[in-house]
């Protein structure tokens, strides 16, 4: 494999597949890598690209960039993939926010955009477009899933909290509408945000008898390790984006018997994620999160689409895409109307590993067959 470096506005990295064939495949890649949750964008890319290395094609190009979390930016260079890269097909992005600002135009322009993580509702119902796939996920769906397993074991008066951005709101909507109750009360915070001392005196003045929250990346780093010092004792669930491995490393102890809901976990027992999480292990030295087992997913989503038609025959391509014909990591996968998932949402807890540090332990099924409630609102 070629790599290729080249000078530009927010250019991280180039990636190449020698490119000899006519019917070369460019692939833009934008996402999070540098700054607060880079390590979803990490994981984006490094799942991603261990399924392209795989695959051995020499036909394949993937040029990706840092986003840094800003939405100008990714814009930006959203323009410039497809201008002056000319690529067939788009991907990457991590907050909903930065989709909400690049996908619309680029699937109106005629390119494929496959998204590994964002799936904001607007994107999955009056937004919705035939260019457009979330291989991930519906925002809505992993807080559904706890909803509805927390109304399941009893929980009467749970207080909700996230960020104050798109898939802040719709993780607290999923939640609600598969939890079927009343709620104590709901929190939104920042985006970004690190101090949590006036969100914890709420939450212990409150007659909640649980906590659900939504804090990914960095923020979720900050509250745990903030709650745990605060005291306050109450039950705490949340969405894996929450209690990813990366994330509950660098809490500790603080995360240890939190219950989250995931698509995926490095232990579902399956060929084909046997094989990734032995691969990226092998390659990476780490075990790979939800966000690499969506970057994996996505590539290998195109990867079978390809083996039918190039993005150039568009029809022909994107019923490749339709079909999903390909083994993913979370065992069963297919499209529902809006292109968003039809999947199974799992339980895990967070449990001290063999080698005295948190891990996520596959606990059960959460929901099976989860479709989001916005496919009823595209009309595609």
């Amino acid at each position: 494999m070629n790599i290729l470096t080249r000078a530009g506005l927010g250019l991280l990295m180039t990636t190449a597949v020698s490119l000899a064939q006519a019917e070369e495949v460019r692939i833009g890649m934008i996402t999070t890598l540098s700054g607060g949750g880079s390590h979803l964008g990490v994981d984006v890319r490094d799942g991603f690209m261990l399924a392209i290395d795989q695959a051995g094609r020499d036909d394949i190009e993937v040029l990706i960039q840092d986003d840094a979390r800003r939405p100008d930016l990714a814009k930006t260079l959203s323009n410039e993939f497809l201008q002056r890269d000319e690529v067939d097909i788009m991907t990457g992005l991590i907050w909903s926010n930065l989709a909400m600002a690049v996908v619309p135009s680029v699937v109106r322009q005629g390119t494929f955009y496959l998204s590994p993580n964002a799936g904001p509702s607007a994107l999955a119902g009056r937004l919705c477009h035939e260019n457009y796939f979330n291989v991930a996920y519906q925002n809505d769906n992993l807080h559904g899933a706890m909803g509805a397993y927390m109304r399941e074991q009893g929980f009467e008066r749970p207080l909700l909290m996230a960020p104050n951005y798109p898939a802040g709101t719709d993780a607290l909507a999923g939640f609600k509408h598969l939890y079927e109750g009343e709620v104590a009360d709901e929190l939104y915070t920042q985006l970004g945000q690190t101090d949590y001392a006036a969100e914890i005196a709420q939450i212990r003045a409150s007659d909640a008898d649980s906590l659900f929250f939504f804090l990914p990346g960095g923020m979720g780093i900050s509250f745990m390790k903030q709650w745990q010092s605060s005291g306050v004792e109450m039950p705490v669930f949340g969405a894996a984006f929450s209690f990813d491995e990366i994330i509950i490393q660098a809490v500790g102890s603080a995360a240890l018997g939190a219950i989250n809901t995931s698509e995926w976990a490095y232990d579902l027992d399956n060929a084909a994620n046997r094989a990734f999480v032995e691969a990226f292990r092998a390659t990476h030295e780490r075990t790979p999160t939800l966000y690499a087992a969506q970057g994996y997913d996505t590539a290998r989503l195109i990867l079978s689409a390809l083996e039918k038609a190039h993005p150039d025959d568009q029809d022909a391509f994107r019923e490749a895409l339709r079909a999903a014909d390909f083994a993913s990591v979370r065992g069963d996968f297919r499209f529902g109307p809006n292109q968003h998932p039809i999947q199974d949402i799992y339980v895990r807890e967070v449990v001290e590993g063999e080698d005295g540090q948190p891990t996520n332990r596959l606990v059960g099924l959460a929901i099976e067959d989860i479709q989001d409630v916005y496919a009823e609102q595209c009309r595609m």
